[in-house]
């Protein structure tokens, strides 16, 4: 059983998410993207001081342990344009990470892969960056419309591509510790619930490129998961295509001796997968987070139930904020 290290103190900074909201009154761990601007010595409040919102999610997860810090990113939402100007905003320091995992093979996670490299070698003096895969997030992929015509997505940038920018890709199906031990990255997920069953109409090109076949189950996505001393397991789910039970599931059974915390990041509760809201909500409750950060495509009307259910527990995400645990 891998033994992950604990932190003594874990940052998430959101860097992409669907969400903008700066008015909303956030817990004392939580700090939004307003103050982190002032602070940085903004003076007056303008459009060309704040972060975009856009479909996607990127965030930089940040473990301390004694005078020790170290940073991964966790996928890099749409576009370069996006995503470089939130970095910028934020004023966050691309030099001082050490890994990036992409956490399935979909445009709005992988979009500014490569000029995330090269943002981070332009601080770290040129190093090449770990840079962790799952062998099945290159495929060509489409979701099928109600007409029965096939709308493509634009593909994850190749292993050639990413070695070129100055990646380190490292390809694996199966769970792993990095930088330290101070990370876990699942493997395939298992989908043992019954209502959780992916994403319908997602298909993918067939290996030899002639023609679709169903790939609702995505098994490419993966979840990272940090250890907080005296608190737990804080999970970190992208898109939950897997669905986010069968991601606490997992993440509970690969470390049964440590709490789960809190889970953050896309739950994927919206559009055809509103159905499963009730069940979801129902098969949460036994996990008794203290913290569900609801992103990206998990839906208002999912954030809405959620928040009826666990009250003050549910801390919404949004660009630019900040967690500290």
């Amino acid at each position: 059983m891998l033994k992950l290290a604990e932190a003594e103190r874990v940052e998430v900074l959101i860097l992409v998410d669907n969400v903008t909201d700066n008015l909303s009154s956030t817990p004392l761990f939580v700090e939004n993207e307003w103050p982190r601007l002032w602070s940085r010595g903004m003076r007056a409040l303008s459009g060309r001081c704040l972060c975009c919102a856009a479909h996607g999610l990127s965030c930089a997860i940040t473990v301390r342990r004694g005078e020790r810090a170290q940073t991964l990113l966790f996928d890099t939402g749409p576009d370069d344009t996006v995503f470089e100007r939130n970095v910028e905003r934020l004023g966050f320091d691309m030099g001082r990470v050490e890994g990036i995992v992409l956490s399935h093979g979909h445009w709005d996670h992988c979009g500014a892969m490569l000029r995330a490299l090269q943002m981070i070698r332009q601080r770290n003096g040129g190093r090449n960056v770990p840079t962790y895969m799952h062998p099945e997030m290159y495929r060509t992929r489409a979701t099928k419309a109600a007409d029965g015509s096939f709308r493509l997505f634009e593909d994850v940038p190749s292993a050639q591509q990413l070695t070129q920018h100055g990646a380190e890709v490292l390809h694996s199906t199966e769970p792993q510790l990095v930088l330290d031990d101070g990370f876990f990255v699942s493997g395939e997920i298992p989908r043992v619930t019954a209502f959780e069953t992916g994403l319908p109409g997602q298909h993918r090109m067939t290996l030899d490129g002639s023609g679709w076949e169903p790939d609702p189950l995505i098994m490419d996505e993966r979840f990272v998961a940090v250890a907080v001393k005296g608190k737990g397991l804080v999970v970190l789910t992208a898109c939950s295509h897997a669905g986010v039970v069968n991601v606490l599931t997992h993440a509970q059974a690969c470390f049964p001796a440590v709490p789960l915390y809190a889970v953050m990041g896309g739950f994927h509760l919206s559009g055809t997968n509103e159905r499963v809201i009730p069940d979801t909500v129902q098969a949460m409750r036994r996990f008794k987070l203290s913290v569900i950060a609801a992103a990206h495509c998990t839906g208002w009307r999912a954030v809405g139930a959620l928040a009826g259910a666990f009250g003050e527990a549910v801390v919404p995400s949004a660009v630019g904020k900040t967690y500290r645990f």
